[in-house]
């Protein structure tokens, strides 16, 4: 971890030789008063820049933006892994015969005024100079020096650090403003630069007052005046050595020049613009009337995140008149590209509508972010009167345009301790109101998280403060330690009740929490083999498992499959640590010894689901059954109804087949006569009655006394008295 980029130094080297003396062939009218011009009065003719006003005009607007838009605080460079303090610096070198160094990196000398006095005081290039005394190379060296000095920040985290001081990085960026010959020219420079960067590393290694240089940016920046061809040709960043890279802009002087050291600025620190439409003021010759105009600002890219976050894209909003963007929203990388045909530059704004009514400063709003803004037009009138606007303690609200739908407000304008600020709004749900419901979240509506679990994996965690004295400094550090443990913690961790199942079992819990240990002592390895052997018994009792059935049809998968769930998960758990030592493989050995089943366990297993496949299909089917019963039985009845002649109807016995044990033998006597056809309607049991006794009829000989029977009795011992001569009467006594 590296603190400071290479935006904290940066060295500005204009060139000052008589070749910056040409003019940049821009007219630039003097006299705009034509209708108010009287007659006979000759009008002042048109000017032009040279190559040196243009340089420094647009060298000290960077200037202006950067001391406008400081960045003091610590940010976190996640992309390059590295510690960024963007407290940025400039320091300003003219370079002719000599070089000039005009302020120096104290933080009392990073004023704009006091850079504009010095700049006066060195003057126009003088064009009767020899060219050959004056070079570039005498201020490129003297940046390169400049870079191995160290910044009073640089000082003061080097002092605070003390046996850490290597992690201050020492990097800057090279800003060379300059009429170059040719590209074997601005090869030569940069070969200058990279010798310069050895000699003085060779040097700070030795000395307590510079620091070696770890990156230098070179950005060449070739003007040429307007109505000629260059000579030199773009080129962008190329890496010449570990140290350097070297990048190409070959610039038309004049208004093109100040566009392009205005993208540059940007890029550098990494701002965004943002053009603030509809803002009514009032006409300064008439006024009765108003016109609205529109005002570019510039701050930090962040103040546009908000856009992402709720879904919007650059291409649903309203660009600049003057500007054709082409935006593009890359996934998971909030990056935003413009092409614009204003100034033949890249160009990229947000356009935001001026609100109304405005509010007060008094009025509280809930902001995610301030950054400071600087207007990019800082001397034109509508700047101007919005600067004023809001230095006098007004707030303006800013919304997007949309072509439907209600306004969204997504920022504000508002100015604090003489300082304006781009206040970001939240436009979303807010979280001073009532948390959403954990069905609204990301993976929908899913209401069984591990709440309980992750409330104490958390307190298992959590971070507490380590003194020095109680670190061993042979071994890790207490943050490495805590992340290491955090990563075995969430190498395999649920987080959805439904799916898991050995972190809804209780039984699973000493194993559970044995195993993200880094290492197992021999009571742990017990402990999780007789958790195993546990488990083991479970299945072999067929005990129930806690299987979540949300999703599903039915009672579930069975209860063998349950068990293969289960052990499949658990061996997923251990094989995530079984790579930390011996101890953790030992629990994974005795899992894979316990899945492997012998033959009769296997056997009975299977005995089971068949089992309980017969009991499920009878349990399905049970209804079913019932129903195709009646159902055959009603079928039966009908069809007997439907014979018109019972006499057909005979039993089928085989005279081959052996009979029943149950079934009398059939007897052959006479065929019954038919029995008589009822009168009139008959009911259906007399017609199922009449049928059974004509077929028992067929099946064996009538009892006699049923036949012979008086009023449903049968005298019992009639040749009695023929044998004996005796009549026995029912009471018992007899008689002659």
């Amino acid at each position: 971890m590296k603190m400071f980029s290479v935006a904290h130094k940066t060295v500005f080297v204009v060139d000052h030789c008589p070749y910056m003396a040409e003019s940049s062939r821009q007219q630039v009218e003097c006299d705009v008063l034509t209708k108010s011009r009287a007659q006979g009065v000759i009008p002042l003719a048109p000017v032009s820049k040279s190559l040196w006003t243009c340089a420094v005009e647009c060298s000290m607007e960077y200037y202006r933006i950067q001391s406008f838009i400081s960045f003091n605080e610590h940010i976190s460079d996640m992309n390059n892994a590295t510690d960024v303090f963007c407290n940025s610096q400039i320091n300003y070198i003219v370079s002719d015969s000599e070089f000039h160094i005009l302020n120096s990196w104290r933080r009392e000398d990073q004023t704009t005024h006091e850079l504009m006095a010095t700049l006066a005081a060195v003057g126009p290039p003088n064009p009767r100079e020899d060219p050959e005394c004056c070079s570039i190379l005498h201020g490129l060296v003297a940046a390169v020096e400049s870079l191995c000095k160290i910044t009073e920040l640089q000082r003061e985290k080097r002092t605070a650090l003390m046996d850490t001081a290597e992690r201050v990085a020492n990097r800057g960026r090279i800003i060379c403003l300059t009429n170059a010959k040719s590209d074997t020219h601005v090869r030569m420079l940069e070969d200058c630069i990279q010798e310069t960067i050895l000699e003085q590393n060779k040097l700070a290694a030795g000395s307590d007052r510079l620091m070696a240089v770890q990156q230098c940016d070179l950005v060449l920046v070739h003007i040429y005046p307007q109505g000629e061809d260059t000579l030199v040709s773009d080129r962008p960043k190329k890496e010449i050595s570990p140290l350097l890279t070297s990048e190409v802009h070959s610039v038309r002087a004049g208004r093109h020049l100040a566009s392009k050291l205005n993208i540059l600025v940007q890029q550098h620190f990494d701002l965004a613009s943002t053009t603030i439409t509809n803002i009514p003021m009032k006409e300064e010759q008439h006024a009765n009337t108003s016109a609205n105009y529109d005002v570019e600002l510039l701050h930090h890219r962040d103040a546009h995140l908000e856009f992402f976050k709720s879904g919007e894209s650059l291409c649903s909003l309203h660009v600049h008149p003057a500007c054709i963007v082409r935006c593009v929203c890359v996934v998971g990388d909030l990056h935003m590209a413009g092409t614009s045909t204003r100034e033949n530059g890249l160009k990229e704004t947000i356009t935001l509508k001026w609100c109304t009514p405005r509010t007060n400063s008094i009025e509280l709003h809930y902001c995610t972010g301030a950054y400071r803004i600087s207007p990019t037009d800082v001397n034109s009138r509508p700047s101007s009167c919005l600067t004023n606007f809001l230095l006098n303690g007004r707030s303006v609200l800013l919304e997007q345009p949309r072509k439907s739908g209600s306004k969204v407000i997504s920022h504000m304008l508002s100015s604090h301790g003489g300082e304006i600020f781009l206040h970001v709004l939240n436009s979303n749900r807010s979280t001073l109101e009532d948390p959403p419901s954990i069905s609204e979240g990301c993976g929908g509506r899913v209401t069984d998280y591990r709440i309980t679990d992750f409330g104490e994996f958390m307190r298992e965690n959590r971070l507490t403060p380590v003194s020095e004295a109680s670190h061993n400094p042979s071994g890790k550090l207490p943050i490495e330690r805590a992340k290491a443990q955090l990563e075995r913690h969430t190498r395999y961790w649920p987080m959805i009740i439904s799916q898991t199942t050995i972190f809804n079992m209780q039984a699973v819990v000493p194993l559970a929490n044995l195993i993200v240990k880094e290492t197992l002592t021999e009571e742990d390895v017990l402990t999780c083999q007789k958790t195993i052997y546990n488990l083991v018994d479970m299945e072999r009792k067929n005990d129930p498992l806690p299987i979540s059935t949300v999703g599903s049809r039915g009672k579930g998968p069975k209860r063998d499959e349950q068990y293969r769930i289960m052990w499949n998960e658990l061996e997923t758990l251990v094989k995530t640590h079984a790579a930390a030592t011996d101890r953790h493989q030992r629990v994974l050995d005795c899992i894979i010894a316990c899945r492997s089943k012998p033959p009769e366990e296997e056997e009975r297993k299977k005995r089971g689901r068949k089992r309980e496949d017969r009991e499920d299909r009878m349990e399905k089917n049970g209804s079913k059954e019932t129903e195709d019963k009646s159902w055959q039985e009603s079928e039966k009845l009908k069809g007997l109804l439907e014979k018109d002649n019972p006499e057909t109807e005979v039993i089928k016995d085989s005279p081959d087949s052996p009979e029943p044990l149950n079934k009398k033998p059939r007897l052959i006597t006479e065929e019954a006569p038919p029995p008589e056809r009822a009168k009139g309607p008959v009911t259906l049991l007399s017609m199922w009655t009449s049928r059974i006794t004509a077929a028992n009829s067929r099946k064996h000989q009538e009892f006699f006394g049923r036949a012979s029977s008086v009023n449903s009795k049968f005298e019992l011992y009639q040749h009695l008295k023929d044998e004996s001569g005796m009549d026995i009467h029912e009471n018992g006594k007899t008689s002659r």
